[in-house]
């Protein structure tokens, strides 16, 4: 092999550079690139819903490790031993739309006032921890109308790219030469305006009450993200952006439901296998016409009021399953990429979960939520029941406790938790 010149590799839909292999140099130079070898970074994706999952067919019927796919998750059979189901878990949250709200925090809008990062959402603490040197710290996405899941440490919603294209054109349409010199004066004239702002902030800061005080923390946690966000953006203007080929999933004669979440998770898949992010989620409203879907007649909400219509149920499970067959197709592509400079597929090294805010749309119930977790190299335990010794429902924000500690986030709780799930089997 010629080490002197760089191979690529065609990859989901893109061109990467191939790894220096350790077989390719000479002993020493091998022996050197193992000593040196950067630590494969950690990846988080949530994949959600508004209206939960139809429970007697998500839930399989037995506990632990051999239990059998249910029929919502026939399409993960291949990654049996290698995802855990949690049952009975959820946020104590009473039942009703607007409390799938509390998904990712278990902390609802209205109440993030008593807390002290307010109803941050999970993947944000996540990604503020491992986004190291990536173009973009999160990447967030959905079809027509994206639900309320994620929220930064001001309790404000980060709203999903909702369209194909504009996700396209965000992760890997080039600045034209013009586009640059703007957005870089641009910066620069913001940049200005916050060294004055912080000036400002110094001087108010002296004078102020306890109560202003903390409403002018919250001021200067958002300077901080912008500044953040600025010293990122500035970096990466003029670094060019990896290749990616979106004419496979549009270029047919009927756009549809399922080639334009196909598309979504492709660019996200590929958009981890260069390091463009390292965390995402995608999530499918209940707003969405899923008549796309082979069964599929009514309108998700409707589908979710069934009236346990044997018909109707089948269309929501249609409905459900196909959100999990994506993220199955998704799982699948990592899975059959190796990581670079590590044991195991790019899978073995990113943290998959899948879940809602509430339970079943059916009876708005917003208990015994549908909590699935895949990857990340943990020994799964299959399906658990996480009920406590009294029977009570164990708090879903415990999970959330254990994902913040592998990557490395240094805390011993985390909002309503009450300790932390072990997702590694005995």
């Amino acid at each position: 092999m010629n080490t002197d010149r760089r191979t690529l590799l065609q990859g989901l839909g893109g061109v990467l550079a191939l790894p220096i292999l350790e077989n390719a140099l000479p002993r020493s130079s091998a022996n050197a690139a193992q000593a040196e070898r950067p630590e494969a970074p950690k990846r988080f994706l949530v994949v959600g819903n508004p209206l939960g999952m139809h429970p007697e067919n998500f839930f399989p019927a037995d506990f632990g490790t051999d239990f059998q796919v249910s029929p919502t998750l026939k399409a993960l059979e291949w990654l049996q031993g290698r995802f855990t189901i949690l049952s009975h878990t959820d946020h104590s949250m009473k039942s009703g739309h607007g409390r799938e709200l509390s998904f990712l925090s278990g902390v609802l809008p209205e109440t993030a006032h008593a807390f002290a990062e307010k109803n941050m959402s999970l993947d944000q603490f996540i990604a503020r921890q491992i986004s190291g040197t990536v173009r973009y710290s999160s990447i967030h996405a959905a079809l027509e109308t994206g639900i309320r899941m994620v929220y930064n440490g001001n309790g404000v919603e980060i709203k999903p790219f909702t369209d194909v294209n504009s996700l396209y054109d965000y992760l890997f349409l080039n600045f034209t030469r013009e586009e640059r010199r703007v957005r870089k004066e641009l910066f620069d004239r913001n940049g200005s305006i916050l060294d004055s702002v912080k000036g400002q902030f110094s001087k108010v800061w002296s004078d102020a009450s306890a109560s202003d005080r903390q409403r002018l923390e919250q001021f200067a946690t958002s300077v901080r993200d912008l500044e953040g966000r600025f010293d990122e953006r500035t970096e990466w203007i003029d670094r060019d952006k990896p290749k990616f080929d979106l004419s496979k999933h549009l270029a047919v004669d009927e756009v549809t439901l399922v080639n334009r979440y196909s598309a979504i998770f492709d660019m996200i898949a590929y958009a981890f296998q260069t390091d463009l992010t390292r965390v995402a989620t995608v999530s499918f409203p209940n707003e969405l016409n899923y008549t796309d879907v082979n069964g599929v007649n009514r309108g998700y909400h409707a589908c979710t009021h069934n009236g346990k219509n044997e018909d109707i149920v089948a269309e929501l499970v249609a409905i459900e399953s196909f959100q999990i067959a994506q993220m199955s197709a998704f799982l699948m592509k990592l899975d059959a990429i190796d990581e670079p400079n590590a044991e195991g597929s790019m899978l073995d090294h990113t943290v998959v979960l899948f879940g809602s805010g509430m339970g079943y749309g059916g009876t708005h119930s917003c208990r015994n939520l549908p909590i699935l977790v895949a990857g990340g190299g943990f020994k799964h335990r299959g399906h658990v029941d996480t009920r406590d010794a009294s029977g009570n429902n164990m708090p879903l924000c415990n999970l959330y406790l254990s994902l913040m500690q592998h990557f490395g986030i240094e805390r011993d709780s985390f909002n309503v938790s009450t300790g932390a799930f072990e997702l590694n089997h005995a």
